[in-house]
């Protein structure tokens, strides 16, 4: 008894310190309802709408695409998606409502690298090593492309 003691003394602090600890992050989403009816008056003027096609990404404004960004190396280009949607921020800075939408064999990863970076950006900070997260469009809406 004494030895599996002595056992548990060494263990369990040991496997304490080597645990990883994971943390989960909550992101609120808009799901579209089921009430298809017409718009609600008190709807924002301006919405930006990431479209994740198979063969890249469609940036829109709900009327009209703005831009076509397709694939890199059979990858999606999120870089120039990021710079797109901080211009757009920029010409709509009060703004904060955004959809990605999908088409139907689109994997859930490519889903959330597109919100993240829809949400925000990382930018240099005032330091060597300091990055600050700016918000941009953080109020999001998932659904399917048209």
């Amino acid at each position: 008894m004494t030895t599996f003691l002595n056992l548990m003394v060494v263990l369990v602090p040991f496997l304490l310190i080597t645990a990883v600890f994971s943390r989960i992050t909550i992101v609120e989403l808009s799901l579209p309802s089921s009430s298809g009816g017409a718009a609600a008056p008190n709807e924002p003027s301006f919405r930006v709408e990431v479209i994740v096609r198979d063969k890249g990404l469609e940036l829109s404004n709900g009327t009209m695409v703005i831009a076509t960004i397709p694939k890199v190396d059979d990858e999606y280009d999120l870089e120039r998606l990021s710079e797109f949607v901080l211009s757009l921020k920029r010409d709509h800075p009060d703004e904060n409502d955004a959809s990605v939408l999908l088409e139907p064999d689109i994997e859930y990863d490519h889903l959330i690298q597109v919100m993240d970076v829809v949400r925000s950006m990382e930018r240099p900070g005032a330091g060597d090593e300091e990055i600050t997260r700016v918000a941009l469009f953080t109020d999001i809406a998932i659904g399917d492309a048209p």
